[in-house]
């Protein structure tokens, strides 16, 4: 029997933990005190379904193996034996490894994302030779990023005005996600291991972009990517009861990510191993989470249009979509200094892929979660510094900013500006 507790969250819905579903790692043993995650077996498992799963499965990057699945969920449905809890153990972890299933609308693409929509012109005529973000850095003094002999690489440090962009960003965007009626939550950097898992992320492999702490010390702790992680977990072992969906939370939250980049292009602070963001997380019910995700997508839209940039938005084929996403939009932005488009944020609706491993439930299905980036500050000082600069060389930052800001023109920063760092000998 279950220990039920009925409290509020955020004082607007009841809400009940059901210690019902418990948290499993893809790398631990599971014991027999453990009950089995809710995972949709009976789609798993339906020979029907063999077929589509192999080729979703391919094209997700050859990740999870249904065909293992089948065969023991088989054997341990004929068990009774004491091989019953191994094979319960070798089940969930197969099983766990199985991609969300691809939404029906992307399961025609290939390698090409589709262009859904643009926003804003691109100039038929450049007018003055755009310099890109790291040269307008460097000559108003305003980032370091040959910080590597200390902080490691792809470390950064926004000096002055940046630091005050950084903040003014993430006020400007909150003050936007309040007005949609989203609820602010601050959540934890750092997660249990298996919580990240469930979420959809490898934590271990060649392809693990997860920092983990000493597990000497901290057994199994890691270093959370993005807030959603933090608000699920939050959200786990919840009955949501008498509650209108969908439920649109948002958080602002360091994020820690081992990725790494060889391309030119994502020099300095484009793709960087820690950074602030504010996340958007949705919670809808299943037939819900199509339209809440275009939602995101239009907020994400309107977000950047009203701070003047340029935008493409595309719709993610297979394989660039990560585990727990059914469908996935990119919004990128035009970068007129490095002649290209980059990525501002994206958006991705998880259906039940995280509930069912968290056990989010209502009252009568397990809900579906979305989540989408309002703001990945990196990329978007980037892209502001070189749509606003100017022939002279100077930058004026948009007005809508000025409330949250105090200032429009970018000045020359008074911090020191060492030719080279170096360790002092004390710290070696």
């Amino acid at each position: 029997m279950f220990k039920e507790i009925t409290y509020n969250i955020f004082n607007k819905y009841t809400c009940r933990l059901c210690f019902k579903y418990k948290y499993y790692s893809l790398s631990s043993t599971i014991t027999n005190q453990c009950s089995l995650p809710d995972l949709n077996f009976s789609y798993l498992c339906d020979p029907a379904n063999t077929e589509k799963i192999k080729n979703d499965i391919k094209k997700r990057k050859g990740r999870g193996d249904i065909n293992k699945v089948i065969k023991l969920h088989k054997d341990w449905l004929n068990s009774f034996d004491n091989n019953k809890d191994f094979l319960k153990s070798e089940l969930i972890r197969a099983a766990l490894k199985i991609p969300n299933i691809s939404h029906s609308e992307i399961s025609h693409l290939e390698e090409e994302p589709t262009v859904v929509r643009e926003i804003g012109k691109l100039p038929k005529e450049v007018p003055f030779k755009y310099l890109t973000f790291e040269e307008i850095a460097d000559n108003f003094n305003l980032c370091r990023t040959d910080v590597s002999n200390f902080t490691g690489s792809r470390s950064y440090y926004l000096l002055d005005q940046l630091a005050l962009l950084e903040q003014a960003l993430i006020k400007y965007t909150l003050f936007k996600l309040k007005e949609l009626n989203f609820s602010l939550l601050s959540v934890p950097d750092i997660l249990p291991r298996n919580i990240i898992e469930m979420c959809g992320m490898e934590t271990k492999g060649e392809r693990n972009q997860v920092y983990t702490l000493d597990q000497s010390k901290w057994n199994d702790l890691c270093l959370s990517g993005t807030a959603e992680m933090g608000i699920a977990y939050y959200l786990s072992n919840i009955k949501l009861l008498d509650k209108k969906f969908p439920l649109k939370i948002a958080a602002v939250s360091r994020c820690f990510r081992a990725e790494t980049s060889k391309i030119a292009e994502e020099k300095g602070i484009y793709r960087v191993h820690q950074f602030t963001k504010v996340e958007m997380f949705g919670i809808s019910s299943p037939s819900q989470s199509d339209s809440l995700l275009n939602e995101f997508v239009q907020i994400q839209e309107d977000l950047f249009t009203s701070l003047g940039l340029v935008l493409r938005t595309l719709d993610m084929p297979p394989h660039e979509l990560g585990a727990q996403a059914a469908r996935k939009f990119d919004v990128e932005g035009w970068l007129p200094g490095k002649k290209k488009w980059g990525e501002l944020s994206s958006a991705s609706n998880c259906t039940d892929y995280q509930s069912r491993r968290l056990g989010i439930t209502s009252k009568d299905s397990y809900l579906h979660t979305i989540n989408g980036t309002a703001c990945a500050i990196p990329r978007l000082i980037i892209a502001l510094l070189e749509t606003y600069q100017k022939e002279d060389g100077r930058v004026v930052l948009p007005e809508v900013l000025e409330p949250f800001l105090g200032f429009r023109n970018i000045s020359q920063c008074r911090f020191p500006k060492p030719s080279v760092f170096k360790i002092h000998q004390r710290f070696r």
